[in-house]
Formats: structure tokens, C-alpha cells, sequence
């Protein structure tokens, strides 16, 4: 997984302004990826993602049948990949999305759709 340290530069950019460009390295780009592809952690993304304000950590536990260390282990990937902010007051946690990272992803995924070369004309 992507170095604590390129990540933490990415969360500080997109925590900046929400709607600031976020640019992604090719190792927090990868650390998204990886922690995009577990289907429990991905479910989790989407919970956080339909609340308009912060998801709090016992209504996402409620939601899914994950035991709390489990829940705690896919934040902290979550977390560490840049894709969610976890606010904290006192014993409860709160979680909400990094839209800049998630944007900045969709982006260059669309690159991979953009034709570098034309075809040959047909014949």
C-alpha cells in the first residue's frame, strides 16, 4: 500500500477547500484502487457517501453485518487511502467522504477512454 506520507499530503490537499482540485500520485492513486476493491469496504464508501452529513461509526456497524474490529480495520484502510475524513468527538467517530479524492480518481479514469490514436482510414 501507498506510504503514509504520500497520502497524508493527498488528505491535506483535499481537506484545503472541498472544492480545491485534488491530484493524485501514482501511489495514492494505487492505495484508492486497492482500497476500492474489497466489496465490504466499497459498501461502507456508499454508506458514507448517501448521508449529506457525517455517518457515525454505531449507524454504520447497525447497517452492516461486520463486527465492530472489522468496521474499524476497513476505516482505517479508508482512511489511510485518502478516501474518507474520520472526525472525532470524544468517544464517537464520524465519517465523511473525500469527495476531491473520489473526483480526482473518476478523472483520471476517464483519461483511459480518451482515443490517443485514430484508426487507419478504411480502404
Amino acid at each position: 500500500m501507498a506510504s503514509n506520507t504520500a497520502v497524508k499530503k493527498t488528505l491535506e490537499t483535499a481537506k484545503d477547500s472541498a472544492h480545491k482540485a485534488v491530484t493524485l500520485t501514482d501511489e495514492t492513486r494505487t492505495a484508492v484502487l486497492k482500497a476500492l476493491a474489497d466489496p465490504r469496504r466499497f459498501e461502507l464508501l456508499e454508506r458514507i457517501a448517501r448521508h449529506n452529513c457525517p455517518l457515525g461509526c454505531s449507524e454504520a456497524l447497525a447497517e452492516m453485518p461486520i463486527s465492530a474490529a472489522t468496521l474499524s480495520h476497513h476505516i482505517k484502510e479508508l482512511e489511510s487511502a485518502g478516501l474518507i475524513e474520520v472526525r472525532r468527538e470524544g468517544k464517537y467517530a464520524f465519517l465523511s467522504l473525500q469527495r476531491g479524492v473520489l473526483e480526482a480518481l473518476a478523472a483520471t479514469l476517464c483519461l483511459l477512454g480518451t482515443p490517443g490514436c485514430q484508426p487507419p482510414p478504411d480502404e
